[in-house]
């Protein structure tokens, strides 16, 4: 159940019973302090002001309207008309109860589900994955899981680059490398990277290469069957590495997710002709442009949107507003989220409101820039190895595993070598991960190997030893949960306080696909791991009397439950044991 929702409507049909208009929001809050119970209505004193009332005289009508609900061990009034709501342990207990006998925990699905596409981690294809793409493709795949869990009909869309100028550029290199023999190519083209600085050197370097280059893409977009063949042959090495990226790290996205530019290019031409019909075009020094009131530089003069250069070349803007109109046509998508990092910001507003203006999204069409910060080094700037280059992503996902597996054997040195593997896989992907998506997703954040890794504070260590350790619980009484009997009491505060953290998962899982941010449920996680500790060690658990271990099992599993669902959501693996 949604707690809060449920005291939401409760508080809001008192307030209408106490005179207050129609609609006015009860605005019921997790209380800040413990003693200030477990809930806070505050939506009295808005109402009072309305109905210029005194808001303490409002809030005792209010707590007469409520009578005596089922729900409160006490209902107060505090300070000048806050209405403090303590939660029954019985009626805790039953939610708690509920929520351990439904495989969802008891989260219902979207009563009105929506189509979502999430467009993340968009690789450039002419590299091979770095750093760079490491916060797109993970926060983007936790509030794919999110969206998803929740019953929504999820589009992923990876819209990689794999258009443009650059690919002239690899193209006469590939044939550079052709006229040297099939083996020269297949060789350089194992490691991407070197491919590409090799290619970027002869465009600047060698005389005519440029132009040639540029020949070939006029060629490539032109259809050219020559230029076609040698383009996917890089694109299939290039979204290969994609795809092992994306296996060791656990990310959902495959191939039939892939929605790449070059998948809208023969809608290019009929975006300009729309645009054109409805007269938002401008042609400025032979450039296509639109320019929108809504953005004004320097003077308060509007700022150009290009769409078509003056050579006829198209731009990213081009290729947005083709996918943007896709979207709504096609998929009829309800609400876009666009994972891209927070320099684009200028991008995706100006794509927003053309869109709408140019009819490509319907008003109703929710479209969302989720927006994202840098990762950096311990020297404040942009992360990078140790000998200055930009770290591949395969690299830092294998350095780790390495780095995780040492630590788990110095603290295990007696597991078989297999199991120390398995855990160093486990844990290093998770660090990484999790070190992400603890952070609020709009600040820059310090990577860190010695903080990822550590089994103290907010790091997927702590947050995988604390679910082994529940888990232990059951290993030790060798039970499993169809064992346990009797009902769930809550006589003893760490137990109560425990069980209020379970029951507000639904609160925390709907408020990161409604916001996504996904280091909320990485705070009620840590938050929920802290509890069980405090509960574990105030309540005995396998030797208390019987009535009450069972009562306490039953919490110990619904923990074990949600701190998996969470860590699921979040894309991390969980451990039986570390």
């Amino acid at each position: 159940m949604h707690i809060q929702a449920f005291l939401d409507a409760q508080f809001s049909a008192a307030l209408a019973a106490a005179g207050a208009p129609a609609g006015t929001p009860a605005a019921v809050r997790p209380s800040a302090k413990r003693e200030f119970g477990d809930y806070q209505a505050n939506g009295v004193m808005g109402a009072a002001k309305a109905l210029k009332l005194n808001p303490r005289e409002l809030a005792q009508k209010v707590v007469e309207a409520l009578g005596q609900p089922g729900f409160a061990e006490k209902v107060e009034i505090a300070g000048p008309g806050f209405i403090n709501v303590h939660l029954k342990p019985e009626w805790l207990a039953a939610q708690a109860e509920a929520a351990l006998a439904d495989a969802r925990l008891g989260i219902a699905a979207a009563s009105e589900p929506q189509t979502i596409v999430v467009d993340y981690s968009s690789p450039n294809l002419a590299k091979e994955m770095h750093v760079g793409h490491l916060r797109g493709t993970i926060i983007g795949d936790s509030l794919v899981r999110v969206l998803d869990f929740l019953g929504h009909k999820l589009v992923r869309q990876n819209h990689v680059g794999d258009w443009g100028t650059q690919f002239g550029m690899l193209i006469a290199y590939m044939k550079r490398l052709q006229a040297q023999g099939g083996d020269a190519l297949s060789m350089e083209l194992s490691n991407l990277e070197v491919f590409y600085r090799e290619a970027k050197k002869a465009f600047d370097e060698l005389p005519g290469f440029a132009d040639t280059a540029r020949e070939y893409v006029v060629k490539l977009q032109s259809g050219d069957a020559e230029c076609l063949h040698l383009w996917q042959q890089f694109i299939e090495v290039s979204l290969s590495h994609c795809e092992e990226v994306y296996q060791e790290l656990g990310i959902l996205l495959t191939r039939e997710d892939l929605m790449a530019e070059s998948a809208y290019n023969d809608d290019l031409d009929n975006v300009i002709v729309d645009l054109e019909k409805q007269h938002l075009l401008t042609v400025d020094q032979g450039a296509r442009c639109v320019f929108l009131d809504e953005f004004k530089g320097k003077d308060d003069a509007p700022l150009p949107i290009i769409v078509q250069k003056s050579d006829g070349g198209y731009l990213y803007m081009t290729t947005d507003l083709a996918a943007l109109r896709y979207r709504n046509n096609q998929l009829h998508a309800d609400r876009v989220l666009y994972v891209i990092d927070v320099r684009q910001g200028l991008h995706l507003q100006q794509l927003y409101t053309l869109g709408h203006k140019a009819g490509f999204a319907r008003p109703e069409m929710k479209l969302e820039h989720v927006s994202y910060g840098t990762v950096m080094g311990t020297d404040g700037k942009p992360f990078k190895t140790r000998s200055g280059g930009t770290a591949k992503l395969a690299d830092l996902i294998a350095e780790g595993e390495k780095r995780a597996y040492e630590v788990v054997k110095a603290k295990n040195p007696e597991l078989p070598e297999d199991e120390l593997r398995e855990i160093g896989r486990v844990v290093g992907v998770s660090a990484v991960k999790y070190a992400d998506l603890s952070k609020s997703r709009t600040s820059d954040y310090i990577f860190s190997w010695d903080q990822m890794l550590a089994f103290e504070g907010n790091t997927a260590p702590y947050m995988l030893y604390a679910y082994s350790r529940v888990m232990s619980v059951f290993r030790r009484a060798g039970l499993d949960e169809s064992a346990l009997s009797g009902e769930m009491r809550l006589s003893e505060p760490a137990e109560r306080y425990l069980a209020l953290k379970l029951v507000q998962f639904e609160e925390v899982v709907r408020s990161v696909a409604a916001e996504c941010y996904p280091h909320y449920l990485c705070a009620y996680l840590f938050e929920l791991a802290g509890l069980f500790m405090s509960f574990y060690e105030a309540c005995p658990i396998l030797n208390a009397e019987e009535a009450v271990k069972q009562s306490r099992l039953k919490l110990a599993l619904l923990t074990a439950k949600t701190l998996k669902q969470g860590l699921a959501l979040l894309g991390i693996e969980t451990l039986e044991r570390m």
